[in-house]
């Protein structure tokens, strides 16, 4: 994952993993994206810790972590906080970023 940036905050596109430092829930989520990450041995996540970006937190009224939000076309277009499982988080890969899914030969 990489970490976020003002900069970055304000492209069009992103997927942004939103925690806390001492969340468990937090660890737990993080485990799943990094496991989607090595399985498609690239970077797909940008990762932020709430704490430090609190205007982002209050203006997108982001509720609880661990957030995933996935930005698109200048709008977010969804906040996931029940990750549930690593086949869950697919489905919303599936659906914003089906370029993952392409044989990329």
């Amino acid at each position: 994952m990489r970490k976020i940036s003002h900069e970055i905050l304000e492209e069009h596109e992103f997927l942004l993993y939103i925690y806390t430092p001492f969340c468990g829930t937090c660890h737990v989520a993080r485990t799943m994206l990094d496991k989607i990450e090595s399985v498609h041995n690239e970077t797909i996540f940008y990762e932020m810790n709430a704490s430090l970006f609190p205007d982002f937190m209050q203006e997108n009224k982001i509720e609880s972590v661990p957030c995933l939000v996935i930005k698109k076309e200048n709008e977010l277009k969804e906040k996931i906080y029940a990750f549930k499982s690593i086949a869950n988080i697919y489905s919303y890969l599936l659906k914003y970023e089906p370029g993952l899914f392409y044989d990329k030969k």
